[in-house]
């Protein structure tokens, strides 16, 4: 399997940006200055008609990782109007209060849904125990992809984590997408542990800025050929064997 890369995009001058630099995929949000919230249903079709590309919409209503029935609901309402606009997939995750996965609440919405992929978002991060969380996201149906950094802090604080479980369950890798204040240096050792996905934000835009700047295609082109770089090394390394 070639490299995935998902970009993330806040309106349709990002989604365009975003293709042409060779993006995979889009994640759609607003509120970057709160780690990202579910966008307007305008936005989503607005991204809808100017790209192509697998578009998967975040379902989040403030900047916390725990949420209750009656948001729950709301999410659920939103969730069928973002189909409606064009979203190929969803991006959530609750915590309860202890830090641990929210099974209930995330098994609830998903189940709304149901046949729609899904990425479980970065609330992985703040979990107490990373191996139980990782064993309950198993029971999830459509979830297809896990986004994490192994760190609140970014992948510089948690590349070791991340690496230390790709390399110990092979399931684990193939849904880990990682990102979170991702660099280029970090791919080497992510590829090499079996990560296959890889999520940028803010390192495709000029001078890293959500609020001034765009999604630079120049910035994702970069990204692109680096996983291609990496791809075509391991394809070749598979053929000499």
């Amino acid at each position: 399997m070639g490299s995935l890369l998902e970009v993330i995009a806040l309106h349709p001058a990002d989604a365009e940006a975003a293709q042409e630099g060779g993006a995979d995929r889009l994640e759609l949000c607003a509120s970057m200055e709160a780690d990202g919230l579910c966008p307007s249903v305008s936005t989503v079709s607005a991204v809808r008609r100017v790209t192509d590309l697998p578009l998967r919409v975040m379902l989040r209503l403030s900047d916390s990782f725990t949420t209750n029935g009656a948001e729950l609901n709301r999410l659920t309402a939103m969730a069928q109007s973002y189909l409606s606009a064009g979203a190929d997939g969803f991006v959530f995750g609750f915590l309860t209060p202890d830090n641990e996965v929210d099974t209930e609440s995330v098994a609830a919405l998903a189940s709304t849904f149901a046949g729609t992929p899904w990425t479980f978002h970065r609330a992985i991060d703040a979990v107490l125990e990373q191996r139980p969380a990782w064993r309950a996201l198993r029971t999830f149906p459509g979830l297809d992809c896990v986004l994490t950094a192994g760190s609140a802090l970014g992948v510089h604080h948690g590349l070791d984590d991340l690496t230390r479980l790709a390399k110990e369950d092979p399931q684990v890798a193939s849904v880990m997408m990682a990102g979170g204040s991702l660099q280029p240096e970090h791919v080497p050792w992510l590829y090499g542990a079996g990560v296959r996905r890889f999520h940028v934000g803010s390192s495709v835009r000029q001078d890293g800025s959500w609020t001034k700047a765009y999604v630079n295609s120049r910035f994702v082109r970069a990204w692109r050929n680096l996983l291609d770089a990496h791809d075509s090394r391991d394809q070749e390394a598979k053929e000499q064997v």
